[in-house]
């Protein structure tokens, strides 16, 4: 297994993964939808994707990071927004690979932190991230506004 930053050759088959990510967190699949945002992410530069492949090039997972800054530090910090691994390649390590890609390129980038969410069901995540040497945020409670979308 290797893991490398995504190129625009990868669209479509990011695409199918982003897809999956969002079925399986209880969207309607829409594969244009998921190819359209990530293509845009991926033009507009907006977001880092790393991805998983095989032996054969076979993508198994991918990890989407998307920058924002710290006011206190003055320093840059990514959002380890979406990490995904392909039902069939799941225990093979894929994640943790991804996991450690997103790190290594945020300490070269002098990132202050990494950050990431979960749902709270999510235990097989949650053991992952620990492992990998997260801990759970119990210094700040995390509030959302959703916003309706304006027809």
């Amino acid at each position: 297994m290797h893991v490398r930053k995504a190129v625009p050759d990868d669209l479509e088959a990011v695409a199918a993964l982003f897809d999956a990510y969002r079925v399986f967190y209880k969207e309607t699949a829409d594969l244009a939808l998921a190819r359209d945002f990530i293509d845009a992410r991926m033009r507009r530069n907006e977001s880092v994707i790393f991805v998983a492949q095989d032996d054969q090039g076979k993508l198994l997972g991918f990890t989407q990071l998307y920058p924002t800054f710290s006011s206190t530090a003055a320093r840059r910090i990514w959002t380890l927004n979406d990490l995904y691994v392909a039902d069939a390649a799941r225990g093979c390590g894929a994640g943790r690979a991804l996991l450690d890609a997103a790190r290594d390129f945020a300490i070269a980038d002098g990132a202050a932190r990494l950050e990431l969410a979960t749902q709270y069901h999510n235990v097989t995540a949650q053991r992952l991230y620990v492992a990998a040497g997260y801990h759970r945020d119990h210094e700040f409670f995390h509030y959302i506004l959703q916003l309706e979308r304006k027809t």
